[in-house]
């Protein structure tokens, strides 16, 4: 029998000194600190979020978020709700994955 996936989902990254962990939708995201020291930023968002290990930070709002380890540092990534980029939002804004069209073709 099989069960209904879970509206929590988490994870566990070790991250080395200056690496840089990005998060394309950063809504419902949470970031906890395990071990080292983390800065969290978030696209248009002026705060300093530097995490230490036991601390948490959970993003609100549908913008991308960079943790950036400080020093060697370990974090638990968790989706605390299952988020969506809104229809309207997805339609004004080109995927970031793509890249622009130049006019050029691969051969």
């Amino acid at each position: 029998m099989s069960h209904p996936p879970s509206a929590s989902s988490s994870f566990h990254l070790s991250l080395p000194r200056r690496a840089v962990f990005a998060v394309p939708d950063g809504a419902g995201v949470g970031i906890e600190c395990r071990s080292g020291a983390v800065w969290v930023t978030l696209d248009r968002d002026l705060r300093d979020i530097v995490l230490a290990p036991g601390e948490r930070f959970e993003a609100s709002g549908h913008r991308p978020m960079l943790v950036s380890a400080l020093e060697a540092s370990c974090i638990a990534v968790s989706h605390a709700q299952p988020a969506a980029m809104p229809l309207a939002a997805a339609r004004r804004r080109p995927s970031p994955w793509r890249l622009p069209a130049l006019g050029l073709s691969p051969a």
